[in-house]
């Protein structure tokens, strides 16, 4: 927590010698501030799943997971020109299916039974510090961000800047973005691999093993356990008509490292099972390559139809150099009912082929260099139909101290994958700002 504590402080003095230095040399006209006052976001999603395809047992088990997240984001203007923009998130999951990284703790062990193992839950937390300049005539816009995040196998720490220019009266806009983040595992293994590894002292309970008893994997460790990823984006967004606004991006991401997740089993076609209980024993973990190259090239179109109807839509184009070719659609029809409420009603569309080194349960052979039975990177489909209402106090008369509401959205999501994966998700905003 110190290390949060170090980044928050940082960013703030940072910002208020920024913003102190601007004041003194403000000019004597009068500039409309690029945020008027304080604004705080208050964010937060309920989250659940299930399926039958979980990669912590090879590809076969329980997905079952709840995940509660709650983020705030406060926007703060430093001077006429400036914002500092500090978000602060926390998300608690539970999960039927990492709980089976160790599914011999408690009971008979079953790949779609939840185990009671400290792997079933965890919690992720994180805090981003983002600092933006505006020129005056606010044709040129800089930013730099600081992020920290953390869980109890996984840290990163990223950073990064943008930079958006904008002329023909506003019309037209080009954006620049690049990001770096480094990463570090805590390489936490399958329970019943942990004594093969480096350092191992024979297995835990050879007496109740099935099928194979002759159980004697060959395992390695990982010998490097950080991942470096590196992003760079490209916009281009273009007023076509009073009541058309179009754009266009491009997104570059190049990762280097360990990429593959340490707790997802493999079993092979060519080796004898090995069972305890009903769960079978891995014969390995996922291994994948430690570099991976994506493109992905994107479109939106929003047609204001009247006061009443707007129309927003997204294609989005992915490949990578795994294998893995993707399409994306959507549609979200906003309906103004008042000045004060709209509806959103929305339809997404994925589908995707599968990565090189993908195989579903007992494919793969132990011969092959590279192997994952993780559905996510397997060839599938899905819908997800979506539904909100969104709230806006345009004279902020609700007030929470000295913060009055200006609005409330929210958003609730079902999701679809031919895989048998899943989920809903509801999500929840509230926007205050100071008075």
């Amino acid at each position: 927590m110190n290390g949060f504590k170090y980044t928050f402080y940082s960013i703030f003095f940072l910002g208020s010698l920024i913003g102190f230095a601007q004041t003194e040399d403000a000019q004597n006209t009068y500039k409309k501030r690029v945020l008027e006052t304080t604004e705080v976001d208050f964010l937060s999603n309920y989250y659940v799943q299930d399926g039958e395809n979980a990669a912590v047992s090879g590809g076969l088990g329980t997905e079952e997971l709840t995940d509660v997240t709650g983020t705030f984001v406060i926007s703060i203007p430093m001077s006429d020109d400036d914002v500092l923009t500090i978000d602060a998130g926390v998300s608690a999951y539970t999960s039927a299916s990492s709980s089976n990284v160790n599914p011999f703790d408690d009971g008979p062990a079953d790949p779609f039974v939840a185990s009671s193992g400290a792997s079933r839950a965890d919690t992720w937390v994180n805090l981003t510090g983002n600092y933006s300049h505006s020129s005056d005539d606010r044709n040129d816009i800089w930013s730099a961000k600081l992020s920290v995040s953390s869980e109890y196998d996984y840290f990163s720490i990223g950073f990064g800047g943008s930079y958006a220019k904008l002329f023909n009266e506003k019309n037209t806009e080009l954006s620049i973005d690049a990001n770096v983040y480094l990463d570090t595992w805590n390489a936490i293994y399958p329970i019943e691999l942990r004594p093969f590894g480096t350092g191992g002292i024979g297995f835990f309970r050879p007496d109740e093993i099935t099928g194979n008893t002759n159980y004697n994997p060959d395992f390695t460790e990982f010998d490097s356990e950080g991942r470096n990823s590196y992003s760079l984006g490209l916009g281009f967004s273009q007023i076509l008509h009073k009541n058309v606004q179009g754009s266009l991006s491009l997104d570059f991401v190049n990762q280097k490292g360990l990429l593959s997740t340490p707790f997802q089993r493999v079993y092979f076609s060519d080796i004898i099972d090995s069972f305890i209980d009903d769960f079978q024993l891995a014969d390995d973990i996922e291994r994948l390559p430690d570099s991976r190259f994506k493109i992905a090239i994107g479109g939106r179109l929003n047609w204001y139809l009247n006061a009443s109807l707007s129309l927003r839509t997204y294609y989005r184009y992915y490949f990578d150099d795994w294998g893995i070719n993707s399409h994306t659609a959507s549609l979200e029809i906003p309906v103004k009912l008042s000045d004060t409420f709209t509806l959103y009603p929305s339809y997404r569309f994925y589908n995707q082929t599968a990565a090189d080194y993908f195989a579903p349960y007992e494919v793969h052979l132990s011969t092959n260099i590279f192997y994952t039975s993780d559905f996510d990177l397997s060839k599938y489909s899905a819908n997800q139909f979506g539904f909100g209402a969104s709230y806006t106090d345009i004279f902020t008369k609700f007030h929470l101290w000295k913060f009055g509401m200006k609005s409330i959205d929210l958003k609730v999501f079902h999701y679809n994958r031919n895989t048998s994966l899943q989920y809903n998700i509801a999500t929840l905003g509230v926007k205050f700002v100071m008075d």
